[in-house]
Protein backbone atom coordinates (compact mmCIF):
# COMPACT_ATOMS: atom_id res chain seq x y z
CA UNK A 1 0.00 0.00 0.00
CA UNK A 2 2.71 2.04 0.61
CA UNK A 3 4.48 1.66 -2.54
CA UNK A 4 0.99 2.73 -4.62
CA UNK A 5 0.97 5.28 -2.37
CA UNK A 6 4.58 6.75 -3.53
CA UNK A 7 4.05 5.72 -7.09
CA UNK A 8 0.80 7.77 -7.11
CA UNK A 9 2.31 11.05 -5.52
CA UNK A 10 4.85 10.38 -8.57
CA UNK A 11 2.39 10.21 -11.10
CA UNK A 12 0.57 13.27 -9.48
CA UNK A 13 3.66 15.59 -9.32
CA UNK A 14 4.86 14.37 -12.96
CA UNK A 15 1.53 15.64 -14.00
CA UNK A 16 1.64 19.04 -12.52
CA UNK A 17 5.24 18.89 -14.43
CA UNK A 18 3.76 18.12 -17.44
CA UNK A 19 0.75 20.77 -17.60
CA UNK A 20 3.17 23.57 -16.35
CA UNK A 21 5.38 22.72 -19.70
CA UNK A 22 2.21 22.44 -22.00
CA UNK A 23 0.86 25.50 -20.65
CA UNK A 24 3.61 27.17 -22.63
CA UNK A 25 4.25 25.25 -25.91
CA UNK A 26 0.56 23.77 -26.29
CA UNK A 27 -1.83 25.80 -24.12
CA UNK A 28 -4.79 24.22 -25.73
CA UNK A 29 -4.58 20.91 -25.10
CA UNK A 30 -4.67 21.33 -21.54
CA UNK A 31 -8.44 21.67 -20.61
CA UNK A 32 -9.03 19.21 -23.84
CA UNK A 33 -10.28 15.97 -21.65
CA UNK A 34 -11.29 15.60 -18.21
CA UNK A 35 -8.65 14.54 -16.68
CA UNK A 36 -4.70 15.13 -18.36
CA UNK A 37 -3.45 12.19 -17.15
CA UNK A 38 -6.09 10.06 -18.43
CA UNK A 39 -5.89 7.59 -20.98
CA UNK A 40 -7.41 9.35 -23.85
CA UNK A 41 -5.86 12.30 -23.07
CA UNK A 42 -2.38 10.52 -22.94
CA UNK A 43 -3.53 8.79 -26.62
CA UNK A 44 -4.05 12.38 -27.75
CA UNK A 45 -0.62 13.71 -26.67
CA UNK A 46 1.17 10.72 -28.15
CA UNK A 47 -0.81 11.15 -31.74
CA UNK A 48 -0.60 15.39 -31.47
CA UNK A 49 2.42 16.06 -29.27
CA UNK A 50 3.03 19.96 -30.77
CA UNK A 51 0.14 22.97 -32.13
CA UNK A 52 1.66 21.87 -35.51
CA UNK A 53 0.47 18.30 -35.66
CA UNK A 54 -2.93 19.51 -34.24
CA UNK A 55 -3.97 22.18 -36.81
CA UNK A 56 -4.28 19.17 -39.33
CA UNK A 57 -7.17 17.97 -37.48
CA UNK A 58 -10.56 19.11 -38.82
CA UNK A 59 -14.13 17.52 -37.22
CA UNK A 60 -14.04 14.40 -39.36
CA UNK A 61 -10.67 13.27 -38.68
CA UNK A 62 -10.97 14.05 -35.35
CA UNK A 63 -14.23 12.38 -34.60
CA UNK A 64 -12.47 9.08 -36.81
CA UNK A 65 -9.67 9.29 -33.89
CA UNK A 66 -11.70 9.13 -30.74
CA UNK A 67 -13.86 6.33 -32.59
CA UNK A 68 -10.75 4.65 -32.78
CA UNK A 69 -9.63 5.22 -29.15
CA UNK A 70 -13.07 4.19 -27.72
CA UNK A 71 -13.70 7.67 -26.34
CA UNK A 72 -16.83 7.62 -24.07
CA UNK A 73 -18.40 10.35 -25.88
CA UNK A 74 -18.86 12.96 -23.07
CA UNK A 75 -18.05 15.77 -24.95
CA UNK A 76 -19.25 16.00 -28.26
CA UNK A 77 -16.79 16.75 -31.37
CA UNK A 78 -17.74 20.10 -32.03
CA UNK A 79 -17.00 21.11 -29.07
CA UNK A 80 -13.56 19.49 -28.21
CA UNK A 81 -12.79 20.96 -32.00
CA UNK A 82 -14.02 24.78 -30.71
CA UNK A 83 -11.84 23.90 -27.63
CA UNK A 84 -8.40 23.13 -30.24
CA UNK A 85 -9.18 25.90 -32.30
CA UNK A 86 -10.56 28.58 -29.61
CA UNK A 87 -7.69 28.17 -27.21
CA UNK A 88 -4.33 30.39 -26.97
CA UNK A 89 -2.01 30.02 -29.08
CA UNK A 90 1.27 27.62 -28.52
CA UNK A 91 4.83 27.59 -30.10
CA UNK A 92 5.39 26.78 -34.26
CA UNK A 93 8.20 25.49 -35.95
CA UNK A 94 11.33 24.56 -34.71
CA UNK A 95 10.53 25.70 -31.46
CA UNK A 96 7.08 22.84 -31.30
CA UNK A 97 9.53 19.91 -32.78
CA UNK A 98 11.83 20.42 -29.53
CA UNK A 99 9.41 20.64 -27.20
CA UNK A 100 7.17 17.82 -29.25
CA UNK A 101 10.44 15.59 -27.25
CA UNK A 102 10.08 16.89 -24.08
CA UNK A 103 6.20 15.93 -24.22
CA UNK A 104 6.83 12.53 -25.61
CA UNK A 105 9.09 11.97 -22.02
CA UNK A 106 6.53 12.95 -19.71
CA UNK A 107 3.79 11.22 -21.56
CA UNK A 108 5.68 7.67 -21.78
CA UNK A 109 6.61 8.38 -18.37
CA UNK A 110 3.07 8.52 -16.87
CA UNK A 111 2.03 5.51 -19.29
CA UNK A 112 4.34 3.46 -17.13
CA UNK A 113 3.39 4.74 -13.57
CA UNK A 114 -0.31 4.24 -14.72
CA UNK A 115 0.73 0.77 -15.85
CA UNK A 116 2.62 -0.08 -12.84
CA UNK A 117 -0.17 1.74 -10.18
CA UNK A 118 -3.26 -0.79 -12.05
CA UNK A 119 -0.71 -3.85 -11.29
CA UNK A 120 -0.58 -3.18 -7.79
CA UNK A 121 -4.28 -2.17 -7.90
CA UNK A 122 -4.61 -5.86 -8.95
CA UNK A 123 -2.38 -7.42 -6.34
CA UNK A 124 -4.19 -5.28 -3.74
CA UNK A 125 -7.85 -6.88 -4.74
CA UNK A 126 -6.52 -10.09 -4.82
CA UNK A 127 -4.66 -9.91 -1.44
CA UNK A 128 -7.83 -8.27 0.47
CA UNK A 129 -10.45 -10.71 -0.87
CA UNK A 130 -8.06 -13.66 1.22
CA UNK A 131 -8.00 -11.64 4.47
CA UNK A 132 -9.97 -12.77 7.14
CA UNK A 133 -10.93 -9.29 8.27
CA UNK A 134 -11.78 -7.94 4.75
CA UNK A 135 -15.54 -7.59 5.57
CA UNK A 136 -14.94 -5.67 8.53
CA UNK A 137 -12.80 -2.73 6.76
CA UNK A 138 -14.82 -2.94 3.45
CA UNK A 139 -18.31 -2.57 5.49
CA UNK A 140 -16.91 1.23 6.80
CA UNK A 141 -18.80 3.82 5.25
CA UNK A 142 -17.45 4.40 1.27
CA UNK A 143 -14.10 2.46 2.42
CA UNK A 144 -14.04 0.78 -1.40
CA UNK A 145 -10.87 -1.44 -2.03
CA UNK A 146 -7.96 0.42 -1.86
CA UNK A 147 -8.50 2.51 1.28
CA UNK A 148 -10.16 -0.91 3.09
CA UNK A 149 -6.26 -2.53 2.06
CA UNK A 150 -4.65 0.69 3.90
CA UNK A 151 -6.84 0.91 6.86
CA UNK A 152 -6.13 -2.87 7.17
CA UNK A 153 -2.23 -2.52 6.91
CA UNK A 154 -2.03 0.66 8.98
CA UNK A 155 -4.09 -1.09 11.83
CA UNK A 156 -3.05 -4.16 11.59
CA UNK A 157 -5.59 -7.34 12.39
CA UNK A 158 -4.10 -7.66 16.06
CA UNK A 159 -6.66 -5.57 17.93
CA UNK A 160 -6.01 -6.28 21.53
CA UNK A 161 -3.38 -3.13 20.69
CA UNK A 162 -6.31 -0.54 20.52
CA UNK A 163 -8.72 -1.91 23.69
CA UNK A 164 -10.17 2.11 23.42
CA UNK A 165 -10.91 4.51 20.93
CA UNK A 166 -8.27 6.62 22.46
CA UNK A 167 -5.50 4.42 21.73
CA UNK A 168 -6.30 4.01 18.17
CA UNK A 169 -6.89 7.99 17.93
CA UNK A 170 -3.48 8.50 19.74
CA UNK A 171 -1.91 6.34 17.65
CA UNK A 172 -2.98 7.95 14.37
CA UNK A 173 -2.67 11.39 16.11
CA UNK A 174 -6.32 12.27 16.15
CA UNK A 175 -6.78 13.35 19.52
CA UNK A 176 -4.97 16.08 21.15
CA UNK A 177 -2.06 16.68 23.03
CA UNK A 178 -2.43 17.74 26.64
CA UNK A 179 0.45 19.27 28.21
CA UNK A 180 -0.13 20.36 32.13
CA UNK A 181 2.16 21.93 34.22
CA UNK A 182 0.66 23.10 37.75
CA UNK A 183 -2.13 24.91 36.76
CA UNK A 184 -1.08 25.74 33.45
CA UNK A 185 -2.98 23.29 30.99
CA UNK A 186 -2.34 23.60 27.42
CA UNK A 187 -4.21 21.78 24.73
CA UNK A 188 -2.52 21.46 21.22
CA UNK A 189 -2.15 19.29 17.99
CA UNK A 190 -0.52 16.20 18.57
CA UNK A 191 2.32 16.69 15.96
CA UNK A 192 4.44 13.36 17.18
CA UNK A 193 2.79 10.34 15.78
CA UNK A 194 3.21 8.04 13.27
CA UNK A 195 1.79 9.63 9.75
CA UNK A 196 0.83 6.88 7.57
CA UNK A 197 -1.91 5.66 9.88
CA UNK A 198 -2.63 8.97 11.04
CA UNK A 199 -3.01 9.66 6.73
CA UNK A 200 -5.11 6.35 6.61
CA UNK A 201 -7.59 7.46 9.39
CA UNK A 202 -7.99 11.09 8.10
CA UNK A 203 -8.51 9.96 4.46
CA UNK A 204 -11.45 7.46 5.71
CA UNK A 205 -12.52 10.26 8.50
CA UNK A 206 -12.79 13.12 5.96
CA UNK A 207 -14.65 11.19 2.95
CA UNK A 208 -16.65 8.58 5.43
CA UNK A 209 -19.10 11.79 6.97
CA UNK A 210 -20.28 12.36 2.97
CA UNK A 211 -22.35 8.90 3.40
CA UNK A 212 -24.08 10.23 6.93
CA UNK A 213 -27.24 10.98 6.60
CA UNK A 214 -26.45 13.74 9.72
CA UNK A 215 -29.64 14.44 12.24
CA UNK A 216 -33.03 15.12 10.95
CA UNK A 217 -33.80 18.42 10.66
CA UNK A 218 -37.13 20.15 11.51
CA UNK A 219 -39.57 21.04 9.67
CA UNK A 220 -42.39 23.96 9.33
CA UNK A 221 -45.33 21.63 8.61
CA UNK A 222 -46.68 20.47 11.83
CA UNK A 223 -46.18 24.15 13.04
CA UNK A 224 -48.98 25.51 15.18
CA UNK A 225 -51.59 28.29 13.21
CA UNK A 226 -50.96 31.90 14.00
CA UNK A 227 -53.42 33.45 16.45
CA UNK A 228 -55.65 35.89 14.68
CA UNK A 229 -55.34 39.36 16.38
CA UNK A 230 -57.91 41.91 16.89
CA UNK A 231 -57.27 45.75 15.47
CA UNK A 232 -57.77 47.94 18.28
CA UNK A 233 -60.19 50.86 17.66
CA UNK A 234 -60.05 53.76 16.04
CA UNK A 235 -59.17 56.72 18.90
CA UNK A 236 -61.29 60.15 18.19
CA UNK A 237 -59.39 63.17 16.66
CA UNK A 238 -57.52 65.21 19.55
CA UNK A 239 -58.84 68.94 19.79
CA UNK A 240 -57.60 71.12 17.63
CA UNK A 241 -57.28 68.68 14.85
CA UNK A 242 -60.41 67.63 12.54
CA UNK A 243 -61.77 64.22 11.93
CA UNK A 244 -60.74 64.74 8.00
CA UNK A 245 -56.78 65.07 9.44
CA UNK A 246 -56.96 62.29 11.19
CA UNK A 247 -58.81 60.16 8.53
CA UNK A 248 -56.03 61.31 6.38
CA UNK A 249 -53.14 59.72 8.19
CA UNK A 250 -52.63 56.01 8.10
CA UNK A 251 -50.81 54.11 10.42
CA UNK A 252 -47.89 51.93 9.48
CA UNK A 253 -48.81 48.40 8.91
CA UNK A 254 -47.52 45.93 11.54
CA UNK A 255 -45.87 42.53 10.69
CA UNK A 256 -47.65 39.71 11.85
CA UNK A 257 -45.00 37.63 13.95
CA UNK A 258 -44.24 34.21 13.33
CA UNK A 259 -45.24 31.74 15.82
CA UNK A 260 -43.25 28.78 13.70
CA UNK A 261 -40.70 27.17 15.12
CA UNK A 262 -37.57 28.34 13.52
CA UNK A 263 -35.46 25.95 11.43
CA UNK A 264 -32.24 25.35 12.30
CA UNK A 265 -29.52 23.99 10.41
CA UNK A 266 -26.80 21.45 12.14
CA UNK A 267 -23.88 20.32 11.14
CA UNK A 268 -23.32 16.64 10.02
CA UNK A 269 -21.90 14.94 13.14
CA UNK A 270 -19.39 11.90 12.46
CA UNK A 271 -19.07 8.88 14.64
CA UNK A 272 -14.98 8.25 15.03
CA UNK A 273 -15.96 5.40 16.83
CA UNK A 274 -17.13 3.71 14.51
CA UNK A 275 -14.47 2.30 13.42
CA UNK A 276 -13.43 0.65 16.60
CA UNK A 277 -17.24 -0.77 17.26
CA UNK A 278 -16.57 -2.63 14.08
CA UNK A 279 -13.03 -3.90 15.39
CA UNK A 280 -14.35 -4.55 18.77
CA UNK A 281 -12.99 -7.27 20.82
CA UNK A 282 -15.70 -9.40 22.88
CA UNK A 283 -15.23 -8.98 26.52
CA UNK A 284 -12.30 -6.01 26.45
CA UNK A 285 -13.53 -2.68 28.32
CA UNK A 286 -13.42 0.41 26.25
CA UNK A 287 -14.26 3.83 26.44
CA UNK A 288 -18.11 4.79 26.30
CA UNK A 289 -17.27 8.05 25.30
CA UNK A 290 -16.67 9.06 21.28
CA UNK A 291 -13.33 10.03 20.39
CA UNK A 292 -13.63 13.63 19.02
Amino acid sequence: MRARSDLVDARVALCNQLRAHLRVVFPAVVGLFADLDSSISLAFLTRFPSVDKAAWLGHRRLGAWLAANAYCGRVPTATLLARLHDGPQGTYGDAAAGAAHTTGAYVETLKALRVQIAALDAQIREQLALHPDAHIFQSLPRAGIVRAAKLLVEIGDARGRFPTEAALSSLAGACPSTRQSGRLRVVTFRWACNKKPREAVMDFAGDSRRASPGPPRPTTDTAAPARPTSTPPASPPKPGRTSSDAAGKTKPPTTRPSTAAPRTFLPTLLDTGLLMRRLAVPGTRRSARVAA
